[in-house]
């Protein structure tokens, strides 16, 4: 059975792997071959060269992200087949008794570890090179070191008992531990979802009351007409880091907060801001967010359960190149090979994100002038150096956002 499993996990990682590669090459291809001229409907308010730029910061960041899958390929079959989780897991077993949290912690972390020293330099290129050749970086390595030690104390003061939990309810639980990890979880993202905009979100970024009054009084009659209640108005110094804009809100009941980067705020005229911020509200007044929670929570389940089954099956381990049985070893061989079959589902998931854009979209027409969302994602489109001519099933797979021709054309309909 292990064998015909392993057969079953090469097969998938084959052919995700060259389906993710062969859907960048035809992205690439299809954005430099647009390259030289501006879409028709944008001519007028997008210069060639700004449409050039957005053409060459796509190539740059698509060509990074095949690396990284060659990459990411070469490591999980190095970890599994290769039997480096079965030396990792063996390593800790003289200073841990094998089976206990101790063993499951410092087996788990010191993958996370693992696997963050290989995604680093991504990051880097990221953010020092592309980035700053495209003139969005605004972080330095200072702030970005900040970040880094943050980050990481986060993962240990809030991840270690996280995972200590979850591997308590393992043991303990029964064969129904994977229900009572499910709620444990959907109770943790409800909590997160509370907490981020109040305590999380402050360690990184600072946010200001709005200080400009004719906009504020602006955004509250807007808030009135829709029916939404804040919890306040905050500009965030997202300047900082990165030239890129954006606006959003964060968390629930009381503890809804309207955010807007400061350098949206820069880029946007008043009524182009009002249409984004409808567009935001969209997304409260459809739902959205909570549809995305229920999905997740669904989805969740579904993964649990049949881990629940996983768990004791030994060709599960020994298909992926481990000769142990645990709670640790199953949860990082599961969440390693997941994503290879969950990628199929990738358009569907994608599908109904931007479906979501368009409601929200709608929304925003019926709340503000349909005119001032277009001119604001143009403006965006051409600021955040975003393409216009994405290659059709690229975007059918990744984009959670419709392509911009489709998106502007029915706000124009509008």
């Amino acid at each position: 059975m292990e064998s015909a499993f392993t057969t079953v996990f090469l097969v998938a990682l084959a052919l995700t792997t060259a389906t993710r590669l062969w859907l960048a090459r035809r992205h690439i291809g299809h954005v430099t071959a647009h390259r030289d001229a501006v879409p028709p409907e944008f001519a007028a308010a997008i210069p060639l060269a700004s449409h050039r730029k957005a053409a060459d910061y796509t190539v740059a960041k698509v060509r990074l992200g095949m690396i990284e899958t060659v990459v990411g390929a070469a490591l999980l079959l190095g970890l599994t087949l290769g039997g480096v989780l079965q030396r990792l897991y063996e390593a800790w077993t003289p200073l841990f008794e094998e089976g206990g949290y101790g063993h499951g912690v410092a087996f788990i972390g010191s993958l996370a570890a693992a696997s963050f020293l290989v995604g680093l330099p991504f990051s880097l290129y990221r953010i020092f090179v592309i980035e700053e050749r495209f003139g969005f970086n605004k972080t330095t390595w200072r702030l970005y070191l900040a970040d880094l030690m943050k980050e990481g104390l986060l993962a240990v003061v809030v991840g270690i008992p996280i995972l200590l939990a979850v591997l308590w309810l393992m043991n303990r639980m029964g064969s129904l531990w994977w229900l009572y990890v499910w709620l444990f979880w959907l109770g943790f993202n409800l909590l997160v979802l509370l907490v981020y905009p109040t305590f999380i979100a402050p360690l990184f970024n600072k946010f200001s009351p709005l200080a400009d009054q004719g906009l504020k009084a602006r955004i509250e009659a807007l808030l009135a007409r829709c029916g939404f209640r804040a919890s306040g108005l905050f500009v965030m110094d997202g300047s900082r880091r990165s030239a890129h804009g954006n606006a959003y809100f964060t968390g629930f009941g009381a503890a809804k907060r309207i955010v807007f980067f400061d350098t949206l705020i820069d880029k946007l005229e008043p009524g182009e801001i009002e249409a984004v911020l409808a567009h935001e509200l969209g997304h409260y007044k459809h739902r959205h967010v909570w549809k995305r929670v229920a999905m997740l929570a669904l989805g969740s389940l579904v993964f649990l359960g049949i881990l629940g089954y996983l768990i004791d099956q030994p060709w599960f381990y020994r298909g992926l190149g481990m000769d142990v049985r645990g709670t640790a070893a199953a949860l990082v061989l599961f969440s390693l090979v997941a994503p290879l079959f969950v990628f199929p589902l990738a358009p569907l998931m994608s599908r109904l994100a931007r479906r979501h854009e368009f409601e929200a979209d709608a929304y925003a027409a019926q709340q503000t002038r349909a005119d001032d969302l277009v001119s604001a994602l143009v403006k965006l489109y051409r600021d955040n150096a975003a393409t216009l001519t994405p290659d059709p099933l690229y975007s059918t797979f990744y984009d959670s956002h419709p392509p911009a021709a489709i998106r502007v054309a029915r706000l124009r309909t509008a």
